[in-house]
């Protein structure tokens, strides 16, 4: 069976039931594509979560201590256009101020809900642990710290393009993450990469089905070329 969509949210609906992040990044490896995941420590808030949606880009920058005395800077910069600006399906994806202060909270993922975005993605800290575990809302980031980022970063552009670690990420690619990470699949390359990638997951489950019933590793290797 192929893997076939009409709209974003058959296609997640899909991804998110058949397949998983490893074997899409299993893919990616054989088309040169090696660094498509996000560091590891961006993990997420609850280890049942998943995400899977198109990239909101959002870049952060720390604020001057003079500037914070002053009270020279917007708060939060332009963090709250960029979080009304979410459409659904999209991810909120923040980089780029250091790791000193929360980047994501409860309120915020109120909003993210209330637009029916898909989740938030980290290259930081949340906060409000318990209030999004209760809204259920798919967080990924470093932990949490409760320090705020108001006096300490502001956003400073969305929807461009960003590299966190060695990925390089587009607004609109498809992010897609578990417990195991989170990966990065470029827009340009989605239709080939995903119907790669179904194909390898059915081929996995005759693998398991064979193991289990006492093939040796190595023939499972040799028989289906999957392990």
């Amino acid at each position: 069976m192929e893997l076939q969509w009409t709209s974003d949210g058959e296609l997640f609906d899909l991804m998110r039931w058949h397949l998983f992040p490893a074997v899409v990044g299993d893919i990616m490896d054989t088309m040169d594509l090696p660094h498509q995941f996000l560091p590891p420590a961006i993990q997420p808030i609850d280890s049942s979560m998943k995400v899977v949606g198109r990239a909101m880009t959002v870049l952060t920058e720390d604020v001057g201590p003079a500037e914070a005395e002053n009270g020279r800077h917007p708060p939060f910069g332009l963090m709250m256009k960029a979080l009304d600006s979410l459409e659904p399906h999209e991810v909120y994806l923040c980089s780029g101020g250091s790791p000193t202060y929360a980047l994501w909270g409860e309120l915020m993922s109120y909003r993210a809900r209330h637009l029916r975005a898909a989740g938030a993605v980290l290259n930081g800290y949340h906060r409000d642990t318990q209030g999004i575990l209760d809204l259920a809302f798919p967080t990924f980031s470093f932990g949490g710290y409760a320090q705020d980022q108001g006096v300490r970063g502001r956003v400073v552009d969305f929807r461009s393009p960003m590299a966190i670690g060695q990925v390089e990420i587009q607004a609109g690619d498809i992010l897609f993450g578990d417990r195991d990470g989170v990966c990065v699949i470029p827009r340009r390359a989605e239709r080939e990469v995903l119907h790669a990638a179904w194909i390898k997951a059915q081929g996995e489950n005759t693998v398991r089905n064979a193991i289990m019933h006492g093939m040796g590793a190595e023939e499972a290797f040799q028989t289906y070329g999957i392990l």
